[in-house]
């Protein structure tokens, strides 16, 4: 997926929102907002988001040189996520379809991403859980089911720090046995790491990998081999969040997204309104 000129004002709030997680300075702030402004005006729109993302926040890490702009965040909505566990768990074994209301929820964690909104809180999360459940939902469910029921293999990309709480739900679904989830390799905004992933207890329950990449999403061909050969071997591939569909939609593989929507340069490539909850097969085109 191509960047838009939209895309820019995303980049350029990120880094104000990362100048005052690492510093209270106002001089300082503006001195990172401006050098990340002057970089990006080198840049063209050649890449996709996700890829100018990850330049950009190299950056900023590199200007503000601070490792982790949002690990006081990222913990903050772990500990938030986790507290809403029994409830969320109550409604899944209550509901007459529990993989369904499983995989709802999982996409309901999906509104905890920082890239989109500068902050995240329980209201937030609160009313994205009341509108999983409620409103339409544009989803491939009978392929979702089957591959879901027919698969020895799962590889679960996962998206953001507490959000990855919410994923722990449809893994339990989904059978953590056959399951292996996937963090980003190294920070960047408040993508989930093996930090996040020990915080919410994941590895307690599967397995969890790093992808060896700092980008928000997943460029296959950054990540370690290790990943590349898991992605090509696994029976079935879940993608969560938009910086992973934006990094491998349309790109000849086999995956299924679940994501909402966030944003109007997603909601144009997709043709579905804001605020849509989305489970959508890419399949790979057969062979001629």
């Amino acid at each position: 997926m191509k960047m838009s000129l939209d895309c820019v004002t995303c980049f350029v709030r990120q880094s104000l929102d990362a100048a005052r997680l690492v510093t209270h300075d106002l001089a300082a702030q503006e001195r990172i907002v401006r050098d990340v402004m002057r970089w990006l005006s080198e840049h063209g729109l050649e890449h996709s988001p996700p890829v100018l993302a990850q330049l950009v926040h190299r950056k900023l890490r590199e200007i503000s040189q601070v490792g982790d702009p949002y690990a006081a965040v990222k913990a903050r909505h772990n500990a938030m996520a986790l507290d809403l566990l029994p409830e969320l768990r109550a409604q899944i074994a209550a509901a007459a379809d529990p993989l369904a209301m499983a995989t709802r929820l999982a996409i309901a964690g999906n509104v905890i991403d920082m890239g989109m909104k500068s902050m995240v809180e329980e209201d937030d999360v609160r009313a994205s859980i009341r509108h999983a459940l409620t409103e339409p939902f544009v989803g491939e469910w009978e392929y979702y089911r089957a591959a879901s029921a027919a698969a020895k293999s799962i590889l679960y990309l996962a998206d953001n720090a507490g959000e990855i709480a919410f994923d722990r739900l449809l893994i339990e679904q989904l059978g953590p046995e056959r399951v292996t989830v996937v963090v980003r390799g190294a920070p960047v905004l408040n993508d989930a790491t093996l930090v996040d992933a020990h915080a919410v207890g994941l590895p307690d329950i599967t397995t969890v990998i790093d992808n060896g990449s700092d980008a928000p999403g997943t460029l296959l061909t950054e990540c370690s081999p290790e990943l590349q050969h898991q992605f090509a071997a696994a029976d079935m591939v879940i993608a969560k969040g938009q910086g992973n569909f934006e990094s491998l939609s349309g790109r000849g593989h086999d995956v299924f997204f679940l994501f909402k929507v966030k944003c109007p340069v997603i909601a144009t490539h997709v043709g579905l309104p804001m605020g849509t909850q989305i489970l959508r097969q890419y399949r790979q085109a057969p062979i001629a």
